[in-house]
């Protein structure tokens, strides 16, 4: 399986690895799964720390590397057609990183690993809840 990690589930996966369900959990462990990250996660990750909405031991693109170096993972490119893909997507709002998220695991067939419940609910990506 291809899982793409929310921002959040990344964030709890480094963090604060107790907000994860045991599914969650036990996907991300797996050699089975592979692990994908958007560029839209390093951009929220900055815009949280410059916000001082999370708390890292590091400047956060320094943090980031750091994080990069030592965890295997994919990275899922944003092309022309996530953007095109990011205006089809059925949210009950506008926000970017959301949209961004939902079109890369539509055009690149990955799973999206997200609490998000407007994400969950949108079926416009396949989805691993975690809750």
């Amino acid at each position: 399986m291809k899982l793409l990690l929310d921002t959040h589930v990344f964030l709890w996966s480094l963090l604060e690895p107790d907000r994860l369900t045991q599914k969650v959990a036990e996907r991300l462990e797996s050699p089975e799964c592979e692990v994908w990250l958007s560029p839209i996660t390093s951009w929220e990750v900055m815009i949280l720390a410059e916000k001082g909405h999370i708390e890292l031991d590091d400047e956060p693109g320094r943090w980031l590397n750091r994080v990069f170096n030592r965890i295997p993972f994919r990275q899922a490119p944003i092309t022309h057609q996530v953007a095109i893909q990011s205006r089809a997507v059925r949210l009950p709002h506008q926000d970017p990183a959301d949209r961004f998220l939902a079109a890369t695991a539509r055009v690149y067939d990955l799973t999206l690993v997200t609490a998000d419940e407007h994400l969950i609910a949108s079926r416009d990506c396949t989805t691993l809840a975690n809750r």
